[in-house]
């Protein structure tokens, strides 16, 4: 499963009000936790997101106080735990703490209280966690929690890191780079301490906004690669010209490393209708068609952050050259 089709996994769950417990496997970096926040925010719900494995076991259940006119123990519940309304319990590392961790947090997955306290019944528990494969340090998971869970592995996908990156901010050029050298999205190094994931580029972006180096957040490989990468920004053609209109004469990019770089950063450049009809007319007049559909696909995770959804799919039905791709696009933009 990758992270859109889990994040439709889950948003389904909160629509159907299917209060199922969800554990979502998957390497470190990947996304697992921010999708979990995406659905939240989406469904505008709330999320309470525990960090379980740093807890302790009365972190959890909560600390027992005397009843001296009872003569027995009460047991106070955390204050983090909800008490009302509906949203995300979110159980986080849930494998990385230790079984005296897993056994309160089983109380909760399987019968939805703990002690005294009781989960209300709109909130939905879900959990996270590494594999051992992945060289995380973990605990075997009891057999009955496993067993209340439905599962659901998350792989790496650029497509899906694609969409996002496009919708939150990252940088063109880094989108461009891993559209060309996707298996750099995720390459665990078990030698060095960083590298790349979705998570570091995340934090490599911000390093990059900031002018300084990436080495620290995606290790020194990726990051010479991606050095080496903006030299191909120099051979481009002047986006600015094109997106005026000005397209006669400019020839799409011959060298694969500058047509992705080409497509993808000129489908984020073209931010106004006449931008985006002049940014469809030079490519397809000029590029072949897997890059006139890289263009469209990064075109459309844009355009609902920039209004141009509807101009868009009245110049894919007035353009001869691209009819023969409306059947693929045509529900991705009937949806919008």
């Amino acid at each position: 499963m990758n992270p859109t089709q889990l994040e439709h996994l889950l948003s389904t769950l909160v629509k159907k009000h299917l209060l199922q417990s969800v554990m979502i496997w998957g390497a470190p970096g990947i996304g697992k936790s921010h999708t979990v926040a995406d659905v939240a925010k989406s469904a505008k719900i709330d999320l309470i997101d525990l960090r379980i494995s740093q807890l302790a076991p009365t972190d959890l259940r909560g600390l027992p106080v005397a009843d001296h006119e009872a003569r027995t123990s009460r047991w106070y519940p955390p204050e983090f735990l909800p008490r009302s309304g509906s949203g995300i319990l979110f159980l986080d590392e849930l494998n990385m703490a230790p079984p005296a961790i897993q056994g309160i947090a089983q109380q909760l997955v399987l019968d939805r209280k703990v002690g005294s306290y009781t989960l209300p019944e709109g909130w939905h528990v879900w959990a996270a966690g590494n594999r051992s494969e992945d060289g995380a340090s973990v605990f075997s998971m009891p057999s009955a929690l496993q067993n209340r869970f439905i599962h659901v592995t998350v792989e790496p996908h650029f497509e899906s890191f694609r969409s996002w990156a496009l919708q939150n901010g990252i940088d063109e050029k880094i989108v461009a780079f891993l559209a060309w050298r996707p298996e750099l999205l995720h390459k665990r190094d078990p030698k060095n301490p960083a590298w790349p994931s979705p998570r570091a580029w995340v934090a490599a972006n911000a390093l990059h906004q900031a002018d300084l180096p990436m080495n620290p957040a995606i290790g020194d490989g990726p990051a010479g690669e991606y050095r080496a990468y903006l030299k191909v920004y120099a051979t481009l053609p002047d986006f600015d010209t094109i997106l005026a209109g000005n397209t006669k004469g400019i020839p799409f990019p011959k060298e694969p490393s500058a047509r992705y770089a080409a497509a993808i950063g000129i489908a984020i450049r073209a931010k106004s209708p006449d931008k985006v009809k002049n940014a469809l007319d030079w490519i397809t007049e000029n590029a072949d068609p897997e890059w006139i559909q890289l263009f469209l696909h990064a075109k459309l995770d844009t355009a609902r952050a920039d209004n141009t959804f509807g101009v868009l799919a009245a110049h894919l039905g007035k353009n001869p050259k691209i009819k023969k791709f409306l059947d693929s696009y045509r529900k991705l933009l009937g949806n919008t």
